[in-house]
């Protein structure tokens, strides 16, 4: 059979009732994968839980502990590795190990998964959500493809997975460019290829802090001018449209991107920045113009997890820039 490696770090899947109140990470690995016992008709498994804290708190150091993880499971063997964890956060961790693992064919396939409803609750997903990871990470069609985002049966690419509600099971989606597969009659069924991303593998654990900063209608900068003084080696600015600002405060952005990377990406959850379109002061042709770089389809989040991996990596503005084409 094949080999799945199941790395539990907590989250919903893992919550029950609190007598404090709420619900809070209290299910081990151990106990998860024993409450779903079709897993051993799919893949014999190894679980460990290194820790349970909500998706919220997860950590760069944390991540990095767990991309080592991802890593010594493919190398001892296992055909793939199912990360658990907080759907707060999936979106972000699934891009991060992306990053910084192997993903190429010959490497383990990794799957991370999540649930939205309480392991107690009525209709609670974990279970279902698990099977369906496992079934993934087992298939061989599986390695190649990036790290894969599974939840509600529905598989998408790492680097395109937005959470896009806060309480449906569907809750995962990717805006302009759908699943790349889907979970049927118990086997992974692969629709569409993702482009492969040719990435030197990153450190987590050297990512440096990257501010973001939200604009909108009559913004008036101030956010800006606290960047450089807050220690911040980065920041990217989630503009509005297709990577546009209020005109007022295309001197503040000037200024800052003379002191450090400023990544130009957008608060519209669909659709890439611009690059060649619009000519107006505080459009992205303008702010490119002053030293901005665009994201592509990264959205403000993720483009924040690439430039502080990559600025801890000790790249260069021009070969952040050369990176970040990648997802134009």
């Amino acid at each position: 059979m094949p080999r799945v490696t199941i790395i539990v770090l907590g989250g919903t899947i893992t919550m029950v009732p609190q007598a404090s109140g709420g619900i809070a990470p209290s299910v081990s690995g151990d106990d998860l994968v024993a409450a779903v016992p079709a897993l051993v008709d799919v893949a014999a498994i190894d679980v460990v839980t290194p820790f349970l804290v909500p998706g919220a708190s997860l950590s760069f150091a944390q991540m990095a502990t767990v991309a080592d993880m991802v890593t010594a499971a493919g190398q001892n063997g296992a055909d793939g590795v199912v990360v658990v964890q907080g759907t707060d956060t999936i979106d972000e961790t699934s891009f991060l190990l992306e990053l910084a693992c192997d993903t190429g064919a010959d490497s383990a396939a990794i799957v991370v998964t999540g649930a939205m409803r309480g392991a107690t609750a009525p209709g609670a997903d974990g279970h279902a959500n698990l099977l369906a990871a496992v079934t993934v990470a087992a298939a061989p069609q599986a390695r190649g493809l990036g790290v894969l985002v599974v939840l509600n049966d529905e598989v998408h690419a790492a680097r395109f997975a937005q959470k896009m509600d806060t309480g449906l099971p569907s809750a995962f989606g990717a805006p302009g460019l759908g699943l790349i597969g889907t979970v049927t009659e118990e086997a992974f069924r692969l629709r569409l290829i993702p482009t492969t991303l040719a990435f030197p593998a990153l450190s987590l654990a050297d990512a440096v802090p990257v501010a973001i900063v939200q604009t909108g209608l009559g913004d008036d900068g101030r956010l800006i001018d606290t960047i450089a003084d807050a220690c911040f080696q980065g920041a990217v600015i989630a503009a509005m449209g297709a990577g546009h600002v209020p005109a007022s405060i295309v001197p503040k952005l000037e200024a800052l991107a003379g002191k450090m990377p400023v990544v130009l990406s957008t608060r519209v959850p669909g659709g890439a920045v611009f690059t060649a379109s619009y000519g107006f002061p505080g459009s992205e042709i303008d702010l490119i113009r002053r030293g901005l770089i665009p994201s592509g389809i990264l959205p403000p989040h993720k483009a924040r997890l690439l430039l502080a991996c990559l600025l801890g990596a000790g790249f260069t503005t021009e070969e952040i820039q050369t990176q970040f084409q990648a997802f134009s």
